[in-house]
This record gives structure tokens, sequence and C-alpha cells, in this order.
């Protein structure tokens, strides 16, 4: 390679629980890893605002507090942090090529952590109370809705799932559905309509998320909400809103490179982060559609780097 300064033996591609913990694994088995940071470094943690179910902080911590401390760990370790986000791929030569928008880079191997985006409304309202009752992760946040009045929207299992999950916590849980038809199958549709503590409203779209600010500090407090049908509109008053209309892999530019699911996650060998292409590995919610948590994240991140490590071993 000419320019040397731009070659890797491990790159890490986006920087959530799974792409630092698979820095901090490869930098101290002296592999020199890069972090690609990308677009949001940090990931979905940085617009979290309190994580308490991740172990070793038992009063709770910010999200990104959580992520800069996994950050200056890996740094501990001489792995690197690079904020630009890859572009471009090419996997058929070895070592891999990786293009951002200003440099090429090429490493040996390659991890994949580039996570999976929660789908949102798109609402300038929904943004500004994201964190403040706004959540897209019932799992992650249901907690600090005790006793409280909260909304989900969504009409496929996810909504059912995260809605049946809330009234643990919640006094009362409405989903709200842009249609009278719901993509749930029967099972999950049947569980929530069984439960009390849920209400439907079908033919609806929330059009606004309404709030308040005292004292410095900003929460939700309702939404008005837009009938599909005769265009009428009502306010809601509730106290959280839960966006349950899917996750987006991050995986666009690895099409035609990488086998995925129909949904476009990575598919890794059972049981491994192997990908199709020997050398690529994936790590985090950009293949685990299931889980979908910063420690499962982390736990990956860490087989990743190890997967990685073993097959830099087997090449030479």
């Amino acid at each position: 390679m000419s320019d040397n300064k731009n070659h890797f033996k491990v790159a890490i591609i986006g920087s959530g629980p799974a792409g630092l913990t698979a820095a901090i694994y490869t930098a101290r088995a002296n592999l020199n890893p890069v972090i690609f940071e990308g677009m949001q470094p940090g990931g979905q943690l940085t617009i979290t605002t309190e994580v308490e179910n991740y172990p070793g902080f038992e009063n709770g911590i910010l999200g990104p507090e959580l992520m800069e401390i996994m950050r200056k760990q890996a740094h501990r370790f001489n792995a690197i942090s690079i904020y630009e986000e890859i572009i471009e791929v090419d996997f058929s030569v070895r070592p891999f090529k990786l293009k951002s928008y200003n440099e090429q880079y090429t490493a040996d191997a390659v991890i994949i952590s580039t996570g999976a985006s929660a789908r949102l409304l798109g609402l300038e309202s929904e943004a500004k109370y994201m964190g403040f009752g706004v959540s897209a992760c019932a799992t992650c946040d249901g907690f600090f809705f005790k006793g409280l009045k909260v909304l989900v929207v969504g009409g496929g299992d996810t909504a059912m799932e995260e809605a049946n999950y809330l009234t643990k916590f919640a006094s009362e849980v409405t989903i709200i559905h842009r249609r009278d038809v719901f993509r749930a199958s029967k099972i999950m549709l049947d569980r929530a309509r069984k439960n009390p503590k849920i209400k439907f409203i079908t033919n609806a779209v929330i059009k606004e998320v309404l709030g308040i600010e005292e004292n410095g500090k900003k929460r939700m407090t309702g939404v008005i909400i837009e009938n599909t049908i005769d265009k009428s509109t009502s306010k809601l008053d509730a106290d959280g809103l839960f966006i349950a209309i899917g996750h987006t892999p991050n995986t666009k530019i690895f099409k035609g490179w990488l086998d995925m699911d129909d949904n476009g996650y990575l598919i890794v060998k059972p049981g491994t982060t192997h990908t199709n292409v020997e050398g690529v590995f994936a790590a985090g919610d950009v293949a685990d559609k299931t889980y979908r948590q910063a420690v499962t994240a982390a736990g990956s991140g860490c087989m990743a780097a190890i997967d990685a490590e073993r097959w830099l071993e087997s090449q030479h």
C-alpha cells in the first residue's frame, strides 16, 4: 500500500456499544483498530437520556456519558476514532477497501456495527420531546412511566409487544394506529385486546406532540391526533409516547456484498458474528432484530472482536 497511514488491521464501522466493545477487545489484542464513528457517534444511546439497565451502574447513567466512557476505554488501549462516515465498501479485494466522503482506507478485517435506526414519525415536536416523554424503546424506558398514561403508535407485533410490556408500569396504554386493520399476528393482537389496561384508537395519526417547559426542564403532556377518515382533530393527554413502527438496519452500503434478510438485517453464521464474506463480521443491532439492547450489542461486539482476532491469526 502506498498510503500506509490509511491501512488498518481492523476497521470497525459504527460506534455504539457493539463497535466500542469490539474496539476495546481488538485494541487489547494489539490489533490497533480504527473506529469510524459515523453520523451519530455513540449510536442510538446518545439520544437516550437515562440508561438504568446497563450492568455496573447501579444508579443509572446518561446514554451519551456511557458511550464516552466506552470510547475513552477503547482509546486507552490505542484504538483510534475517525469521525467520518463510510459511504462505500469493496469486499471483493484484500485488503478490503472503505471509502468516506474525503478519504480511502483499507483493512485486513472489518467489523460492522452500524446499528439500526428506529423509524420515527418525522415530526419536529417528536424530535423536541425525544427522551422527554417520547421514546422508541419500551424495554429501555418503560420503567420511567410508573402509574402514568402512555401511548403506543403502530399496528405490528412490535407495537403489541411494547404495549403489553408497558402495562407492567403504566396505568393506561393506548395503541394508536392509522388503519383499523393490524399487521400484528393474531396471537399478539389477541393478547393486547385481552389486556384490561390497553385501549385502541384506530384510523388515527399523530399530528403533533404537545409539552411544557418549566424550570428549564421539558416534558411531553399529550398529542394532537387526526382522524384519517373525516380529518377531524382532537387532543389526547398522555405522559409518554412510544413509537413502535419498526427499525431500519443501517446496511444500505453493504447491499450486494453481504447476505441480509428481507428487512435488511445482516445474516451471520449461527453462534458467531461471521458474515458470508470471510474477514467481515457483524455485531449489534445491525444483525439483531430480536433483542436490540445495549448490553446484547456490547456482548456481540466482544464476539466479533474475538472472531476477527482468530480469523486474522489463521490468515498468517
